[in-house]
């Protein structure tokens, strides 16, 4: 449907052009417009086109945007264990600021954008929030006590780079 909308201008536009060619150029198209009874149709027509064109267009393509910029993450409604809901949780709470992650539409920018990082296990996790991400002191060591990194290691490993 949207790519009927999206397309729709540019075959009006190109069936004004083919008109405005056939009828003998410019001012001849304008004087068949403006004479006798095509004028009330071109009124009535323009009257159909911009509102089409200015509203429904525009209503179209943003009822149709829901994974775009500002929409929830494919994995947002993800059925999760409790351990994983509870890393998701803290995930929210502690890294979201600092690392991108689609899952939560989490747009960090100092940390790994961990959807591009390659496989994401829950070892590698909690071995990242022991010892401050990969040793160069752009993270905080321990941000997480043992068993909440456990949780945000087992959230990651199942919705990280997918």
């Amino acid at each position: 449907m949207e790519v009927l909308a999206f397309l729709l201008p540019f075959v009006l536009l190109g069936g004004a052009v083919l008109f405005i060619s056939f009828s003998g150029g410019p001012s001849v198209a304008g004087e068949a417009f403006l004479m006798g009874g095509q004028r009330r149709g071109f009124r009535y027509g323009i009257l159909l086109v911009y509102p089409l064109l200015g509203v429904v267009v525009p209503a179209l393509i943003l009822m149709n945007s829901g994974e775009a910029a500002g929409g929830k993450g494919s994995l947002e409604g993800q059925e999760l264990t409790s351990q994983q809901a509870q890393g998701k949780i803290l995930f929210r709470q502690q890294c979201a600021s600092c690392h991108n992650l689609d899952a939560v539409n989490a747009r960090g920018v100092t940390g790994p954008d961990l959807d591009e990082i390659g496989a994401v296990s829950k070892n590698r996790v909690v071995a990242a929030i022991a010892n401050g991400g990969t040793g160069q002191d752009r993270m905080p060591k321990g941000l997480l006590e043992a068993d909440e990194a456990e949780a945000v290691g087992a959230y990651l490993q199942k919705v990280a780079s997918r």
